[in-house]
């Protein structure tokens, strides 16, 4: 399987994330957050240096706990501000019909 290049804006994101766990991680041993998070001590530094800028829902999940950052915070500092000023919403799934309320 052949993996498209990242975007710039891929990149980006992947900058911010790692800067942002990096200082989360603060004075802690970066072994003892990897550890502590169940990743290795390279898979970190690769996070934290920008070198994966897509980690895995799980990698970050287990990272950011462990740092005491909740995803909300974490995805609020990384998403670049929507160019409009607006907020983005989540597109909203179509609603099944209700049982019983198919068309004649």
């Amino acid at each position: 399987m052949v993996r498209l290049p990242l975007s710039p804006d891929e990149l980006e994101r992947g900058r911010r994330l790692g800067a942002l766990l990096r200082s989360a991680r603060a004075d802690r041993s970066m072994l003892d957050v990897a550890l502590a998070a169940g990743v290795s001590p390279e898979t970190l530094r690769k996070i934290e240096t920008g070198r994966i800028a897509t980690p895995s829902f799980a990698t970050i999940a287990a990272l950011a706990g462990v740092v005491g950052l909740s995803l909300d915070a974490l995805w609020a500092e990384v998403q670049p501000a929507p160019s409009g000023g607006g907020t983005v919403r989540p597109a909203r799934p179509a609603r099944a019909p209700a049982a019983g309320s198919a068309r004649r």
